[in-house]
């Protein structure tokens, strides 16, 4: 059976906000902070460099911004350096 049509946006919509949340990682990286996808690639989990929960960040459904801190905290998804900065200093308890 095909998939119907709104099978495959939902697949590209989920394809492109885990591209997004890659290049987060990777820019993150550079910052020393770690961090790793998780929930079937939908969430990117930041790690704290001091103890606590890590900090569950997603790309919210229309793609424009990645959330945290229960939506309380995003910045737009054409940035993911400037996410990376934010969430660095955000995690490292500045």
């Amino acid at each position: 059976m095909n998939p119907s049509a709104a099978e495959l946006a939902a697949d590209v919509i989920q394809w492109v906000a885990e591209r997004m949340l890659v290049q987060l990682r990777d820019e993150l990286t550079a910052f020393g902070v770690n961090a790793e996808l998780r929930d079937n690639n939908s969430a990117l989990m930041v790690a704290r460099l001091r103890p606590g929960l890590p900090v569950r960040v997603i790309v919210e459904y229309d793609g424009l911004y990645y959330s945290w801190h229960d939506a309380k905290k995003r910045h737009p998804t054409n940035d993911p350096r400037g996410a990376a900065s934010i969430l660095a200093e955000y995690v490292k308890g500045r």
